[in-house]
Formats: C-alpha cells, sequence, structure tokens
C-alpha cells in the first residue's frame, strides 16, 4: 500500500512519498515516507516540532517528523490508518 502525491503537512502543501504495512508484532498499520524538499517543514522541524497531521483529500492522520536529509527533505512516520485510501494510491 503506498502513495505518491499532493498533500498538507503541517498546513504546508507538500508532494509525499507514502508507504505503509501492517505489523503482526504489534498488531497496528504503520506508515511512513518521505516529504519532498520544503524549507518551511525544515525551519519548523529544526524549531523542534515534531508532531504534525497531515491532510490528503478529504482524510487526515497524526505523523511524526524525522530527521532532514542533505536536500531537505523530510521523514514522516505515522502509526494507525493512513491518510490516504486506495483509491488515492500513486497519484
Amino acid at each position: 500500500m503506498s502513495y505518491h502525491g499532493a498533500a498538507i503537512v503541517a498546513g504546508t502543501e507538500v508532494r509525499v512519498h507514502l508507504s505503509g504495512r501492517f505489523d503482526p508484532t504489534d498488531g497496528r498499520f504503520h506508515w511512513n515516507g518521505r516529504i519532498e524538499p520544503e524549507p518551511a517543514l525544515v525551519t519548523l522541524l529544526r524549531s523542534g516540532k515534531r508532531e504534525v497531521s497531515i491532510h490528503i483529500g478529504e482524510r487526515s492522520a497524526d505523523g511524526r517528523l524525522g530527521e532532514a536529509d542533505p536536500w531537505g527533505g523530510v521523514r514522516l512516520t505515522g502509526t494507525g490508518v493512513p491518510p490516504w485510501d486506495e483509491q488515492e494510491e500513486d497519484e
């Protein structure tokens, strides 16, 4: 299950590359991926903000910002229902 396309993270329009899987160890769905370079999110991350909301279409979920890569992309992770549905996959 994956999604590549437009999203809103912490109120900022971005492009994301996300995928997810069910983990039988903890019985939960885990999703993660990368936000394409966006200076506003790198600034937010460096200010100490980690917990964010992500919106894709009509769906949303809580996520956590990870490290920024050398090109300005930011890692994003979450647990539970992903912020995309199957009709939105691989846009």
